[in-house]
């Protein structure tokens, strides 16, 4: 499927694919939702040439989300763009959109580790229509020589504490997906709230298997603590689906985990960690932030935006 439509802004075109035909570098764009009916990029070209896209899973009821259940989706610039341009392109869109019967349009704007133009996609989301829906604020540690820099400073702080030689901590590929039933008991006898879809972990993992890896602390050879991380872009690591056994308190073991987090980091030469975000429920989870504070140097916000689109 693909189709062209002219755009406003200095000779630019949308063009409309499959979002399976278009490989992109954020690898859960290419990953099918499998309730959807339509699976679609969006791009904005100028002689041949991408200079933004954006991604919408579109379901029966008529809703288009860019990206359902992902961490985020939202705008990607991929070459210059004037705001004009740009805010031409966000119009463009809506206009597909609506011509194809659309009721209501959802995205999660990347937070700007990402995405470094997000502050001018978020002014522009709100200007052209769009309602703040939802903000979380995630905790970032950017820059690759500052990486190893904190992980040889936590190594070094960790082997001088360390007083239980019982305990370890290292990295893998992963290999089965046990692992996943004990976050999930763990996380439910601490009282959080887990909403874990195994299936859709699974296939991203057999699809993609070397983006995954899976952080475990052990005692006495038996794991007590669980962390999954992934490459979501080439260049970042993703930390999240983290838990202790709470039957079997470790001193620092979130500590622990966070080092070999860095660790493997390091191994992948990425530009920045991610430690997403710290929300409870609806309140500000602190102790959590200030947790994630020790082992990060910035934070940004990732909007989600909600807009109706009335058929006239």
């Amino acid at each position: 499927m693909e189709s062209f439509k002219k755009g406003t802004s200095d000779l630019h075109e949308l063009r409309v694919v499959s979002s399976l035909n278009e490989e992109k570098d954020f690898f859960l764009g290419n990953t099918l939702i499998g309730d959807c009916q339509d699976q679609l990029d969006f791009i904005w070209e100028k002689k041949k040439k991408t200079k933004a896209l954006i991604t919408f899973a579109i379901t029966k009821t008529g809703e288009a989300i860019s990206i359902p259940k992902s961490p985020f989706g939202g705008f990607w610039i991929v070459d210059s763009l004037s705001s004009a341009s740009l805010e031409s392109f966000i119009f463009a869109v809506v206009e597909d959109l609506r011509h194809r019967g659309v009721k209501s349009i959802t995205l999660s704007q990347a937070p700007k580790p990402y995405e470094p133009h997000t502050d001018l996609i978020n002014y522009l989301l709100g200007k052209c229509g769009f309602d703040q829906a939802k903000v979380l604020s995630h905790h970032f540690f950017i820059g690759k020589k500052k990486i190893k820099k904190q992980t040889q400073k936590e190594s070094s702080k960790i082997q001088s504490n360390r007083k239980n030689a019982d305990i370890k901590v290292s990295h893998s590929s992963i290999s089965n997906f046990g692992f996943l039933k004990y976050i999930k008991s763990w996380n439910t006898q601490k009282g959080y709230e887990v909403t874990l879809d195994e299936n859709r972990i699974v296939q991203q993992v057999s699809e993609y298997p070397n983006r995954y890896f899976l952080i475990t602390l052990s005692k006495n050879g038996q794991a007590i603590g669980y962390s999954l991380s992934v490459k979501l872009t080439g260049n970042s690591l993703y930390y999240f689906l983290s838990a202790i056994n709470p039957q079997i308190p470790v001193k620092n073991g979130g500590d622990l985990i966070l080092n070999e987090l860095f660790q493997l980091a390091v191994e992948q030469k990425v530009e920045f960690v991610d430690l997403g975000s710290s929300d409870l429920d609806e309140e500000v989870n602190h102790k959590l932030m200030f947790f994630k504070s020790r082992f990060s140097n910035d934070i940004s916000n990732k909007i989600t935006w909600v807009k109706t689109i009335k058929n006239v």
